[in-house]
């Protein structure tokens, strides 16, 4: 039935695979994505959010990188948040609410849209191998496919099963089939597996929600954006609101406890430690007599509400009965309740940096089959994964990103050097170099290798240097222009600060705590000046001035271990031969397979004496 060959093929279509397609046919790659349903194309399968904290940087570096989600949650936006705006601009985290259904057909046309790219809906059964290299698909109508090269993103379709208090459904996602023979397939092949566990609040009826009772989130005032190119910005948004679990909630969960999958036994995998069930929140916080729940409109027009917070697999009467003593909640009408879901997953040690596996040549896992939860998480997989398919068909460089460039090279780095047995979430404290690693700066930082690659176009590296020479004018305009005590101390006594008695530059007075570029905009002929400027040229000025000593020393940081990075390993390395080496060090670098000192370095159990070891043996 299908004759053509495929350079790529891409199995499942969340946000891993569609991030993994559209970079593989964006590059030239003739791509094949092959998705369980085509209606679901794009679904956003939990919250109808895209990005927050750490996240929000791993969606504009995708963007920055050529790639769609940052354009996609703009186009289907129905609220904007810049996160974490009181603390230094390392931590500053953009965050769209989105409508979920436009989110899924925004994905559909784009892709749609995408040359190069084919669709087929089955489900792949079985794979293709020769020789350990990859050369196809099967599915389950028996229609083999075949390919140079595949990219697994199965999210949590493989043998997922969906528990609801003591009922267990076969599912990926409630009313979904679950996929089956991969995973068995690729452990009779010599790969391990493991099982993991995530879960989903209920979905309810908004009309039967009283929102007087709850505390009301608007977005903000002037709402940004994800994506660096012209996509619409936000001129209405919907509120979200804010509700909270009491005592009475607690005691009614508790009742169910001895029914429930994951205090029963039934479930054995674990869950996701930083977006805990209810169930977990109330047994493992006990002293806390509330939890916070965010209540999350789906859409423009749908009147379903996501319930973020209160995931759960109790039984259903629980989760209802419960739920009607959250204020607001007392006339709840419940679409469907949460669950949880139980599904296999590859530690991915497995893998190498381009996300290939060890063990068969041109085969790649991007997303949750790697063990990472969240959407960000996974479509930052799916794009590196679809780069490198394409670059090892076409005989071209592997691409990685270094722990210093990008969020993506931390999330990737740390999966493939120390593994994880949970569901592993990116947080900005997993960035030693979060400072140079900022939201702001995606582009500026990623957008050269985007256009060396081929997905980025030359007017998008013409924006990027434009504002790079912008920002530095104004910078260099903030750094000349002096201003008097006359001038400044009126506004330096707003901000509680001391005044000076002798003129300094605007930007000395930049540097001061509290001090804005806003605020120092009161001083009518700055304002001339900076009112020229856009608002991401004024942000990156401000930032690098106030900041410059910190990112400097940063910079010498990533220089020093560059240097170690820079000391290569050979890939057949015998580490046993090494007397001096710790027994662990030997087994973890004999599994990891570290291509440098630095990599080696971060593998959990390689101690520094293990790595000075390593050092003289390869000075030798």
């Amino acid at each position: 039935m299908i004759s053509e060959i495929y350079d790529v093929i891409v199995v499942g279509a969340g946000h891993a695979g569609c991030e993994a397609a559209a970079a593989a046919a964006n590059l030239g790659s003739k791509t094949l994505l092959v998705t369980m349903n085509m209606q679901t194309i794009g679904q956003m399968s939990c919250n109808p959010a895209m990005g927050g904290i750490a996240k929000g940087q791993i969606v504009r570096e995708i963007d920055a990188m050529g790639g769609y989600s940052g354009i996609v949650a703009d186009k289907s936006a129905i609220q904007f948040k810049m996160l974490n705006l009181s603390k230094g601009p390392a931590m500053w985290s953009p965050r769209t609410q989105n409508d979920r259904m436009l989110f899924a057909e925004e994905w559909r046309l784009a892709l749609e849209n995408t040359p190069n790219l084919d669709f087929f809906q089955d489900m792949v059964k079985q794979l293709i191998v020769e020789n350990n290299k990859i050369t196809g698909v099967v599915t389950s109508l028996g229609i083999e496919i075949k390919g140079h090269s595949v990219v697994l993103t199965n999210g949590t379709f493989l043998n997922g099963l969906i528990h609801v208090g003591d009922k267990q459904l076969g599912g990926g996602r409630m009313g979904e089939p679950r996929a089956f023979g991969i995973t068995e397939q690729l452990v009779s092949l010599g790969f391990e597996a493991g099982r993991m566990k995530t879960g989903t609040p209920p979905r309810v009826d908004g009309r039967s929600l009283d929102y007087s009772k709850m505390e009301e989130q608007k977005g903000d005032e002037n709402p940004k954006k994800f994506s660096y190119l012209d996509t619409p910005k936000l001129t209405k948004q919907l509120s979200c609101h804010i509700t909270y679990t009491n005592e009475i909630v607690h005691d009614i969960l508790r009742e169910g406890f001895d029914r429930s999958p994951m205090f029963n036994g039934t479930i054995q995998s674990l869950g996701p430690r930083y977006c805990p069930s209810i169930e977990d929140k109330i047994n493992r916080f006990a002293e806390r007599n509330r939890h916070q729940l965010f209540v999350e409109p789906e859409g423009w027009k749908t009147i379903e509400i996501y319930v973020n917070g209160f995931s759960s697999s109790l039984p259903e009467d629980v989760q209802i009965k419960a739920m009607k003593q959250i204020p607001g909640f007392e006339n709840v009408k419940v679409f469907r309740p949460g669950y949880a879901i139980e599904y296999d997953y590859f530690p991915p040690t497995q893998l190498k940096h381009t996300l290939e596996t060890k063990l068969i040549e041109n085969l790649y896992f991007a997303g949750q089959i790697n063990g990472t939860t969240g959407y960000e998480e996974a479509a930052g997989q799916g794009l590196i994964a679809g780069i490198n398919a394409h670059n090892k068909v076409h005989e071209k460089d592997e691409f990685i990103l270094s722990r210093d460039e990008a969020y993506i090279g931390v999330l990737i780095d740390d999966l493939i050097t120390k593994g994880t047995e949970e569901p592993y979430r990116m947080f900005t404290s997993r960035a030693e170099y979060r400072l140079l690693l900022r939201q702001d700066n995606a582009d500026i930082r990623l957008t050269e290798k985007a256009y060396q690659l081929g997905l980025a176009k030359e007017d998008r590296l013409q924006k990027v240097n434009d504002k790079i020479s912008k920002s530095q004018e104004l910078e260099t305009f903030l750094r000349e222009t002096s201003l008097k005590p006359g001038i400044i101390n009126p506004i330096l006594e707003t901000i509680e600060s001391s005044p000076v008695d002798q003129a300094y530059r605007a930007a000395q007075i930049l540097t001061r705590p509290n001090m804005t570029l806003e605020k120092l905009e009161d001083i009518e002929f700055i304002k001339d000046v900076s009112s020229t400027y856009n608002d991401e040229v004024r942000e990156q000025a401000e930032v690098n001035i106030k900041y410059k000593g910190y990112i400097e020393k940063e910079k010498e940081n990533v220089a020093k271990l560059n240097r170690l990075e820079n000391i290569k390993i050979p890939e057949d390395f015998d580490y046993s031969k090494i007397s001096s080496l710790s027994s662990e060090a030997k087994q973890k670098m004999s599994n990891v397979r570290p291509k440098t000192i630095a990599q080696a370095g971060r593998i959990s159990g390689v101690s520094p004496a293990d790595i000075n070891v390593l050092l003289v043996y390869l000075g030798r």
